[in-house]
């Protein structure tokens, strides 16, 4: 980076920042939204996404619901994001990293050690409402966090969960964590709309 950091610091400083939250929350088109301002302030940007996503407009480019697009290499772990990263890059972009291994969060802070401006999006909890993959701790070393919200589907509330269907019902505690879908498979909910079948039953009301 050739002028002042975000911070004020001195050229070169990198950082690392994350976007979290549910999906339909609008994570990817924030990260599309810092790249092409990226690009347009003629910094060399990489964009790196998980092979797992290939929604809406396939595996080689990152896209929002509403159709915003932005060019991304598919990777299947964080040492394939190693391995291509170019030493010159001013930022590195990387969407749905809850899919990526543990070592995403080494990198991450490496990448940001070396002065380059570090993006993460991901999901943060899983269809369960529980911590979803190497999230969290992106989120505990990173200097800035965003997590968004959508709305929630049944009441109108602010929605932090993510609710997974299969025929239309809730699916199950013991479903598979990773399960790629969009509208037809998810819908976004409140923590009080949100309904995880088996933990719910087990669940004791507080007297």
């Amino acid at each position: 980076m050739s002028d002042q950091s975000a911070f004020g610091g001195p050229t070169r400083t990198g950082w690392i920042e994350v976007i979290a939250g549910v999906m339909f929350s609008g994570k990817s088109e924030e990260l599309i939204r810092r790249v092409r301002r990226s690009i347009i302030a003629k910094k060399k940007v990489q964009v790196f996404k998980s092979h797992l996503d290939d929604r809406y407009q396939g595996v080689l480019s990152i896209a929002s619901h509403d159709g915003r697009t932005v060019e991304a290499a598919p990777v299947d772990s964080s040492l394939q994001i190693a391995q291509q990263i170019n030493p010159l890059a001013d930022v590195v972009a990387i969407d749905e990293a809850q899919f990526l291994d543990a070592g995403i969060v080494d990198l991450a802070t490496s990448l940001a050690n070396q002065g380059i401006r570090v993006i993460v999006a991901g999901t943060d909890t899983d269809f369960r409402g529980e911590p979803f993959g190497a999230m969290p701790q992106l989120m505990a070393v990173a200097e800035m966090v965003d997590k968004l919200h959508a709305i929630c589907v049944i009441c109108g509330g602010p929605a932090s969960r993510n609710q997974r269907l299969l025929g239309g019902k809730p699916a199950r505690y013991d479903s598979p964590t990773i399960m790629v879908g969009g509208r037809e498979s998810y819908e976004a909910r409140c923590r009080h709309c949100h309904q995880v079948p088996l933990r719910d039953e087990d669940q004791v009301p507080l007297l």
